[in-house]
């Protein structure tokens, strides 16, 4: 008997392509999926030949091994993203489906493979994703009044805020259960409306917002800023939204959030949103990862601070 796997990305690019593509191609499977930078997700895959497995929303890159295992074993794998991918396997048993422009999340890529039969969702995706521009242009055909737009971008910014955390423990709802609540909801406006889960995750990241804003720059000047947020659980889950509102507040300019830890710090880049580029390159130079615009680190040492600040100063300022 075939075994269906889902593996996606926690945050509102993730959980909204996977619900696309089950709205349209409704499947029982395996959910396997985490916090935002749990992204070595194929490594817990555990299928066999004939299996089928999903992937949304994690980086190729990362995942390059255990997917050639798993196609090795014959399983067919589709595999839709918009991060970093290296070299993509030539495989008859991989459909790879990865854009890597600044402007395309892979919520925006299961749109195209779905024909926009869910476009609304992937504007809910776009938004979340920081995308404000592409949710627009996406959104444009779905004859949507001003009101609703900023509906949904508050539902996306609030589906990828649930997601940052260095585990899910720092989570309000494991990235799982948020999608099996939204899976119920074939309209967005409906999970804004009637959803206890949604209300939740507003006031929860509004307070988490608030208390970013009251931190000032450890480095700040027309060109870049750096933010550094205590080792607290609001922190690690802000940190993402945090850094969104940043680079909408001030396009023209790069931001990194750090988030302090016992011994390193978890980070989060955005290039300027006037010229999304370099996150990827930068973060990659010290074991992260992402795409152009925005991109992170998930564990960058004390001893490393002063060296990529450097790097980040280099590259924006």
């Amino acid at each position: 008997m075939t075994i269906f796997y889902d593996v996606f990305n926690g945050d509102a690019d993730g959980i909204c392509a996977l619900h696309q593509l089950r709205l349209v191609e409704p499947r029982d499977s395996v959910l396997i999926t985490g916090a935002k930078r749990d992204i070595a997700l194929l490594e817990r895959v555990d299928a066999d030949s004939g299996d089928v497995v999903t992937v949304l929303d994690i980086s190729l890159a990362r995942n390059f091994a255990a997917l050639d295992r798993l196609l090795d074993r014959g399983v067919a794998c589709r595999y839709f993203d918009h991060h970093f991918a290296g070299p993509i396997p030539a495989h008859p048993r991989l459909q790879a489906f990865i854009d890597t422009t600044p402007d395309v999340c892979t919520s925006l890529l299961v749109d195209r493979y779905l024909e926009g039969r869910e476009r609304v969702w992937a504007v809910v995706a776009a938004f979340g994703d920081n995308l404000e521009a592409a949710a627009r242009d996406a959104a444009a055909m779905l004859d949507l009044n001003e009101l609703q737009l900023a509906q949904l971008q508050g539902l996306g910014e609030c589906i990828n805020y649930n997601a940052y955390g260095p585990s899910a423990e720092d989570l309000h709802y494991h990235p799982a259960e948020l999608y099996r609540i939204l899976s119920t909801y074939s309209n967005p406006f409906q999970f804004i409306i009637g959803e206890p889960v949604y209300e939740v995750l507003r006031l929860a990241r509004a307070d988490d917002l608030f208390r970013a804003g009251e931190l000032n720059a450890a480095l700040a000047t027309a060109q870049c800023a750096v933010y550094i947020l205590p080792d607290a659980a609001w922190s690690r889950r802000v940190n993402g939204e945090f850094v969104n509102q940043l680079a909408v507040a001030f396009p023209e300019r790069a931001h990194a959030v750090l988030v302090a830890g016992a011994q390193s710090y978890t980070v989060s880049v955005r290039s300027p949103m006037a010229a999304p580029r370099g996150a990827d390159a930068v973060c990659r130079g010290f074991g992260g990862g992402g795409r152009a615009g925005a991109a992170g680190i998930d564990a960058l040492s004390g001893h490393d601070y002063e060296r990529f600040v450097a790097a980040f100063k280099q590259a924006y300022c």
